[in-house]
């Protein structure tokens, strides 16, 4: 196979997408390449439709080789494991802007499988990994006729940046994901520090032209490259049977419009199903249920999008533009940090606050190094929610998306570590479900994280949107329930607070959408999350003044990073014995900041004044009680603070003349001193006479003296024997 290659400046930035080189067996793969990031995207097709097959087989695996920053991976087996969370959300980007390109009759198993080879830690693999699993599906022989384009589009200084780097990604207000053809818009994902929709929207304009230039660069490829593409075999379905099926649902689901839960809509859907099930000979050799259920399903997707566009009716009874009732409870949870109960309609999360320290900070190893994350956002959803009986094997794929989604549209008002030390877990265990649960994540979120007292910069509240077509005909549906999701053509998500979005996520079931109604849905949304905003204010106005009695309590204190050595001491000896002591946890930063955190307030502060002991630095002028730790024949080196000796000259003892020192002075004595000054190596001079009038008198004959050895230290003593120190004032 001859190698072939395609390059083109888009943005500021050049791409190069090749094939022939690697992986020749695979039906189609290609390596697309951004400064010295590489990926390699391969993807297979059955030719052939598995029995019963009724749904199309799509798969997406994105892994990253560590190889590719040229690090180990960690852990005992030193290889890579499981996916992570990222190589998941990134496999999710991949997945979404594709599936609705192939044709609806497709049944034919495909798997893409995406491979990052080298990383830069610059250029982000996730946009050019959507640009290769379309370029290699283009150029294969699966019948996949049109390419996508990817893009992420910043807003740095108030300009947009197309496919910003890492370090320009740090300064941006937008980190917005895109993915369509050169027509339309088909897949959105975005977080922002609270922009206007005015202004995402002309993000989303300035990065469709981006994407035309990509779709344009991978038709230049399949000019080169691209392979015939093998039809696919057809599902044969008997002419009569949808009419019998017409024919038994007849009027049916308008009378399913008139019921007043999902429970009862459900079970008159299964019960049409079976009137039609029942037209058929089921014992027959020949008889497929599967092309029943294909049927049965078209004509349920057709009829009830029907009433929507032409009845304007919606299965529940509501307008286009009302929400479902919404209830907002918080301090549900008698011992947790903060918990709220959000409900609306059939939809209810439970959102649950930990507050922690440092130490529970989340670790992650990413291509890029070693990162960690303050802020947690975990989202469950058992199988009880929908009230189906599932095997409960840990978050999926959908699990993960979700919670990663209400995660951003809560981080971007979270305040900083200065503001408030704490780690922060919320969970949000979903306990039923019926349309938009992570929206429902978000407003619980927020109202669990209020009552736990984070001081967040704003509220957030969050909506989902759906949308229904037919030709020229549309409507936009304000908070979509299961069903409207399920036979829809949009799942449009958009958080943020009354300032502006935090959070937007747009995935399609048909070929794209136009600007006009993007426009209007994220209007619609709009009102609505101002709505909800409304409640939850109503509820708590703010967060609480007050942490949870169950809370740590966490003080910070700076000490000069000089002092960190000491604090921690040989082998961590001293910050090991005041955490033992007192109970107390304590994380130290490099800056100096030191964090106590403690339920015990007298823990606390016993722990704060012994950090503060050891890391306090003398003060000029200021009079200290000082114990006297060596005599030498010009003078006595004092104990200022804990770990840090001053020397009292001789000439600073007493009025007049001294002679000898032993005759004023003991190893262990406690005199008071006035700090008169401290040179640049950190020397300190002392005084006695400056603190106290007239300076010492002289010690009663009969008194035990200590003598001055050659190396100055005072012998017959222990330092450290404080039953023998006295205080002499």
């Amino acid at each position: 196979m001859t190698v072939q290659k395609v390059t083109r400046q888009i943005g500021d930035s050049e791409i190069i997408i090749e094939t022939g080189r690697m992986a020749k067996q695979a039906h189609g793969a290609v390596t697309v390449q951004c400064g010295e990031t590489i990926i390699l995207a391969a993807v297979v097709g059955a030719h052939t439709i598995k029995e019963g097959q009724d749904f199309f087989p799509l798969t997406v695996d994105y892994r990253e080789r560590t190889y590719a920053a040229g690090r180990i991976p960690g852990g005992y087996f030193k290889r890579e494991g499981r996916p992570t969370e990222k190589e998941i959300l990134i496999s999710r980007l991949i997945d979404r802007p594709i599936r609705p390109l192939f044709a609806e009759d497709f049944f034919n198993e495909v798997q893409i499988t995406v491979t990052t080879l080298s990383s830069d830690g610059e250029n982000p693999a996730d946009i050019l990994s959507m640009i290769g699993a379309s370029a290699a599906l283009l150029i294969s022989d699966i019948p996949f006729e049109r390419p996508i384009g990817a893009v992420r589009v910043g807003l740095i200084d108030g300009k947009f940046a197309a496919n910003p780097t890492a370090a320009e990604s740090e300064k941006s207000e937008l980190d917005l994901v895109l993915a369509g053809t050169a027509e339309k818009i088909i897949m959105i994902e975005a977080g922002a520090k609270e922009i206007s929709e005015e202004k995402m929207l002309e993000a989303i304009k300035f990065g469709h032209g981006i994407i035309r230039e990509t779709c344009e660069l991978e038709k230049e490829l399949a000019k080169k490259a691209g392979k015939p593409k093998f039809t696919p075999e057809k599902i044969e379905i008997p002419a009569d049977m949808e009419k019998k099926i017409h024919a038994a649902v007849e009027g049916g689901f308008e009378k399913m419009f008139t019921l007043d839960s999902k429970e009862a809509r459900e079970e008159a859907t299964k019960k049409l199903y079976e009137k039609a099930l029942a037209l058929f000979d089921t014992t027959a050799p020949d008889f497929k249920e599967n092309l029943v259920k294909m049927l049965f399903a078209k004509v349920e997707h057709e009829k009830v999008r029907s009433i929507i566009l032409k009845d304007s009716k919606r299965p529940d009874g509501r307008g286009f533009k009302d929400i479902r009732k919404i209830t907002c409870e918080i301090g549900v949870l008698p011992r947790t940090h903060g918990s709220s109960l959000f409900t609306r309609g059939q939809t209810q999360s439970l959102s649950v606050i930990t507050l922690g320290t440092g130490d529970d900070e989340q670790e992650i190893e990413t291509l890029e190094g070693q990162i960690t994350k303050r802020f947690m956002l975990h989202y469950n959803f058992p199988s009880f929610s929908v009230g189906e009986c599932k095997p409960n094997r840990g978050p999926g794929r959908r699990e993960i998306g979700h919670g990663a989604l209400a995660e951003r549209a809560l981080k971007e008002v979270m305040p900083n570590e200065e503001e408030f030390p704490y780690v922060v877990r919320l969970v949000s265990e979903i306990l039923e479900s019926n349309g938009s649960s992570s929206m429902a994540t978000v407003c619980g979120g927020t109202l669990a994280l209020m009552d736990a007292g984070v001081p967040m910069k704003a509220p957030v509240a969050g909506i989902a949107i759906g949308l229904v077509t037919e030709g020229s005909k549309w409507k936009v549906l304000t908070d979509i329930a299961g069903m409207e999701d399920h036979l829809g053509d949009m799942d449009l998500k958009a958080a943020g607070t009354r300032k502006g979005l935090t959070a937007l996520q747009m995935d399609l079931k048909i070929d794209g959408i136009t600007e006009e109604i993007l426009k209007e849905s994220m209007q619609h949304a709009k009102e609505a999350r101002f709505k909800i905003l409304d409640m939850i204010e109503q509820t708590i106005s703010g967060p609480r003044e007050t942490l949870s009695a169950h809370a740590p309590r966490i003080i910070t204190i700076k000490i000069n990073p000089s002092k960190i050595g000491e604090l921690i001491g040989p082998g961590g000896k001293n910050i090991k014995k005041i955490v033992e002591e007192t109970g107390v946890k304590i994380d130290i930063e490099d800056d100096g900041r030191v964090f106590i955190a403690s339920t015990d307030a007298a823990a606390s502060d016993e722990a704060v004044r012994r950090v503060q002991a050891v890391a306090e630095v003398p003060e000029i002028g200021r009079i200290y009680q000082a114990k006297v730790q060596k005599l030498m024949a010009f003078g006595a080196f004092c104990e200022v603070i804990p770990g840090t000796d001053g020397l009292v000259h001789v000439s600073e003892i007493a009025e007049g003349f001294v002679k000898d020192v032993t005759e004023y002075l003991r190893v262990g004595d406690v005199v008071p001193v006035k700090v008169m000054s401290i040179d640049p190596q950190g020397k300190i001079s002392l005084s006695i006479k400056q603190a106290k009038e007239g300076g010492l008198s002289p010690l009663p004959p009969d008194v035990e003296r200590d003598v001055v050895s050659e190396s100055g230290r005072g012998g017959g003593r222990d330092r450290g024997d404080r039953s023998r120190s006295r205080s002499r004032r």
